[in-house]
């Protein structure tokens, strides 16, 4: 997959890096990305001309600066200049921008104007719709934007448009998502979110940080969870419910934490055999309309 890149991008140099640039001094890059591994650059500036190979582990610099003799000098690259990596049958829709060490799988389609950043990781067969972003910092005011978080993926997700997606605010954690899941129009799914397989979400379903989804859930339009609850396998959840407590698996749940029974057409596509849905009605019963307090 060839990498293009636009010309007249800001350069960075070692007084940009270090955050000692002089007043009033100004660099700017103007080169031509050839391949995500071999880059050439020229960066001028008032004090120094630089001129540079790009190795796709940062940049091997040939400088020269006020007379001084020619000397060599590596740079690892800026986090956002870190190449990607794309399977060879990757499509792209125009104006997409993927940067970072984004890694996208084969099969994958990446719609117009999606905007892929950072620590992504995309298996096989995956659909981005137009608009969404992957891998965008969490909205959390206590996040330090240099702490390495990411987004995985796994296979055959299909994303639909201006799907957002948010990195994690943990060192080394990632916001999880896994196979087959179907992203409606507008689905957010907030930092540190760990999302099972097989799961249908409406359109502009809202998952706050560290919402944990099992598998097969369905989720109605306009749904928002609160952070840090559970929704177990094979649930249903309502139009415009706003669960701030976990949802128990197999069940229904309508409005605001109102259990309304179990979802018996869930089960059954699940392939849970009559007998296994017997005994969980009979749990059901014993636990949510025998009376009991249950201690969460």
């Amino acid at each position: 997959m060839r990498a293009a890149f636009p010309s007249g991008k800001r350069g960075y140099c070692e007084e940009c890096l270090s955050g000692g640039s002089p007043r009033g001094a100004r660099h700017t890059s103007q080169g031509s990305w050839q391949s995500p591994f071999l880059t050439w650059l020229q960066l001028t500036g008032e004090r120094h001309l630089r001129t540079g190979i790009f190795l796709g582990i940062g940049l091997l610099s040939f400088e020269q600066s006020s007379g001084l003799p020619l000397w060599l000098k590596f740079i690892p690259p800026p986090r956002s200049l870190r190449t990607p990596r794309l399977a060879e049958d990757v499509t792209i829709g125009p104006y997409a921008i993927i940067d970072g060490p984004a890694v996208i799988g084969p099969g994958s389609e990446i719609g117009a104007q999606v905007w892929i950043h950072g620590e992504v990781s995309m298996g096989a067969m995956n659909k981005v719709g137009y608009g969404s972003i992957l891998g965008a910092d969490p909205q959390d005011l206590a996040f330090e934007p240099a702490t390495t978080t990411g987004v995985v993926l796994g296979e055959k997700n299909v994303l639909r448009e201006y799907v957002t997606i948010h990195r994690a605010t943990e060192q080394e954690r990632s916001t999880t998502i896994g196979n087959g899941n179907f992203l409606m129009t507008g689905v957010h799914l907030g930092h540190d979110v760990v999302m099972g397989d097989r799961n249908t979400l409406a359109n502009n379903v809202l998952l706050a940080g560290f919402v944990e989804m099992g598998n097969s859930v369905v989720v109605g339009g306009g749904s928002a969870f609160h952070q840090f609850i559970r929704i177990g396998d094979l649930a249903m959840v309502g139009v415009l419910a706003g669960p701030s407590k976990d949802v128990p698996p197999y069940c229904v749940v309508r409005k605001t934490n109102r259990l309304a029974g179990l979802n018996a057409i869930g089960l059954r596509r699940g392939g849970i055999g009559p007998e296994e849905r017997r005994e969980i009605k009979s749990a059901y019963v014993i636990l949510f309309q025998g009376g009991l307090a249950l201690n969460t």
